[in-house]
């Protein structure tokens, strides 16, 4: 009877060490989820500052209109992205967009010297500033959660349960320099 009592206890240790790493393994992927969502409210507040900043530049630089199609047709592919790969990759095109305007910008005094585009210059800065926060934490979470699931022993839980490596975030070619220049 010593035997059964010994098998059934290594097998409720080890039914309750499955239920622990798998809770923490769903605590982790929750806090990359929230993570991720903490990028996505910046990219969309930046897609939303678009528009406003076409119509300025605009109004001041008719003859751009082929960089104001581009950067038009960068935040399409940014807004429709979902997918972890295709969102950088749009937001990376996105944001040379940007920074192509921002370097047209200075060949219209008027246009750099008008308050509403410093203003959205400024408010575009802050912006890029709030993705790159979020992104370092993103990043950071990433690293704990990919950490956790290939480690051993919580790999044996991880792999069976589906719980795949993430990707981490970063956007290509950050024009915030440029922009800083541009707003000042």
């Amino acid at each position: 009877m010593t035997p059964i009592y010994v098998l059934l206890g290594v097998l409720a240790l080890l039914g309750l060490w499955i239920a622990i790493a798998y809770n923490a393994l769903v605590r982790l992927r929750n806090k990359v989820d929230e993570a991720w969502r903490g990028i996505d409210v910046q990219l969309r507040r930046r897609h939303d500052l678009v528009p406003n900043l076409v119509v300025a530049v605009r109004g001041y630089a008719p003859r751009e209109r082929e960089t104001l199609k581009e950067l038009t047709s960068a935040r399409a592919a940014a807004v429709l992205a979902r997918e972890a790969g295709s969102v950088e990759g749009a937001e990376s095109r996105l944001t040379s967009a940007l920074a192509q305007v921002s370097a047209r910008a200075e060949r219209y005094p008027e246009l750099r010297s008008s308050a509403r585009f410093r203003r959205l210059q400024a408010e575009l800065v802050d912006i890029e500033d709030q993705i790159h926060a979020a992104g370092r934490t993103y990043n950071a979470t990433v690293q704990g959660y990919n950490t956790r699931t290939r480690r051993w022993p919580t790999m044996m839980v991880a792999g069976p349960l589906s719980f795949r490596p993430r990707q981490f975030f970063k956007i290509e070619h950050a024009p915030e320099r440029g922009m800083a220049q541009v707003a000042v």
